[in-house]
């Protein structure tokens, strides 16, 4: 069984510190096909010039580059200097086994949701934030089964093709791979890729709104 934290961090002890001071009103939120090396950070409550300006006077910043821009947020494509980024916010948190499920950031605040293997993991990285004087509030807390291989609905050659979208960038913000070249290095016809994804999408989508509208 496995658990899920919610925890809140101040952005004064890990990231972005100058940003929400410079744009108090901003949400950042991080993309979730972020790139390893190149978080992606979706800006929301402010516009493009002004949140522009925030990241260039931020000395965690070493650059940004706008990769979206709609009506409603900006996608930004973020470069950290060295021993800042996103990174501060979870190297230490995380352990053998857990993975950042979500995180955002406002009010000088970062509110992040991790998946750890169980609550012994969770005290682990817990403890590791505190001895490095990292401000981290443990907001809930839950623990929930892990899904085993019978209980998913996804073919193994639905799940093949999803795992070697992400492995090589494929939702990745820009792409790191086109499908015809994600077909070639599965020995599959673009349609028949294209035919797993729909499939394996609909599925994916019909599982989530059926949990959804279970009572609690």
């Amino acid at each position: 069984m496995s658990t899920i934290a919610e925890l809140r961090l101040s952005a004064a002890d890990t990231t972005l510190e100058e940003t929400f001071e410079r744009a108090p009103e901003v949400t950042v939120e991080l993309e979730s096909s972020v790139s390893k090396n190149r978080p992606s950070l979706w800006v929301t409550d402010v516009g493009r010039e002004r949140i522009e300006r925030a990241f260039d006077v931020d000395p965690s910043v070493r650059s940004s580059e706008l990769l979206v821009e709609t009506d409603q947020r900006l996608l930004f494509d973020v470069r950290f200097a060295e021993n800042e980024g996103l990174n501060r916010l979870y190297d230490e948190l995380l352990v053998d086994g857990s993975s950042l499920l979500e995180a955002w950031g406002s009010n000088g605040w970062w509110q992040m949701k991790v998946r750890f293997p169980d609550r012994d993991g969770l005290c682990e990285g817990y403890d590791r934030l505190v001895d490095r004087g990292i401000d981290a509030d443990l907001r809930r807390v839950s623990d929930v089964p892990e899904q085993s291989e019978v209980d998913s609905r996804l073919t193994p050659e639905q799940r093949e093709a999803l795992e070697a979208a992400l492995e090589y960038g494929y939702f990745e913000i820009p792409r790191q791979v086109s499908m015809e070249e994600l077909a070639n290095e599965l020995g599959i016809s673009h349609q028949a890729l294209s035919e797993r994804f729909r499939r394996a999408y609909e599925t994916l989508v019909n599982d989530e709104l059926e949990s959804a509208s279970r009572p609690p």
